[in-house]
């Protein structure tokens, strides 16, 4: 089955809008862990908008004290730019996957991939260190990224594909949807052939995974907005189910 790591950067954005504590982070994250999600994923940002760092460690001693209450193996993703900030924070916390993301000054959200013939020495040094760690390392790509091979040859264990583009794509209508999809499967087939596992996050839900479940290799989707959207209708514990059961083929 496809995994599903919820993205809480939103529930903690409505936190942090009020300088407050509501809604508490921690009691959220374990409801969407209850739900049946198959992890975490958070972006703590420099600015801090959202995820803080302190609250790094408390997400993944309650996804260890959840792992080890329930008998099983939900991970932490930590998301970040490729910095000294970003490393010190995935070794202080030894998360089970960390995703590099690039990082644009004043960006609302990450919008674009690596270029692995710019990026590659810089990805290379870090990605050495976060392995050396026991860490699963995912790069946050384009759909017709080129050089692929660069990112095995560095030391990537997957590639996390921008699916903005799709989803934007789908909401015009789902024959858009499938024009951006063939490149996708594309990109998907040649990380394949370059032994790299597929991630994939950005504006997917429930409607529009319909069609991205059919991925090549597809083994995880990190989903936070739109799920958060849908939730302030259904309820947390119903909008996981619902993309469960969508990932699983039972919608």
């Amino acid at each position: 089955m496809i995994k599903l790591s919820v993205n809480v950067n939103k529930i903690a954005t409505l936190r942090t809008s009020r300088g407050e504590n509501i809604p508490n982070l921690a009691e959220m994250s374990e409801l969407i862990l209850e739900s049946g999600a198959h992890g975490l994923t958070v972006h703590p940002r420099s600015d801090e908008r959202h995820i803080r760092a302190t609250d790094v460690p408390v997400l993944r001693k309650l996804i260890r004290s959840f792992n080890k209450k329930h008998g099983t193996k939900r991970e932490f993703n930590i998301e970040g730019a490729p910095d000294k900030r970003f490393l010190q924070i995935i070794l202080d916390n030894h998360p089970d996957q960390a995703t590099l993301v690039p990082v644009s000054p004043r960006e609302i959200t990450s919008d674009h991939g690596f270029n692995f013939i710019k990026d590659s020495k810089l990805l290379g040094q870090l990605i050495k260190k976060l392995k050396n760690d026991g860490v699963r390392v995912s790069l946050f790509v384009d759909a017709g990224v080129k050089n692929l091979e660069i990112a095995k040859e560095i030391g990537a264990d997957r590639i996390e594909l921008y699916t903005g583009p799709f989803a934007k794509g789908y909401d015009r209508s789902p024959e858009s949807g499938k024009s951006f999809f063939k490149l996708f499967e594309k990109t998907a087939l040649d990380a394949k052939k370059n032994g790299l596992e597929i991630n994939a996050g950005h504006d997917l839900d429930h409607r529009n995974l319909i069609l991205f479940r059919e991925l090549t290799g597809l083994k995880e989707v990190s989903i936070g907005h739109r799920l958060m959207s849908y939730a302030l209708i259904s309820g947390i514990e119903t909008a996981v189910k619902t993309y469960l059961k969508t990932l699983a083929k039972e919608i």
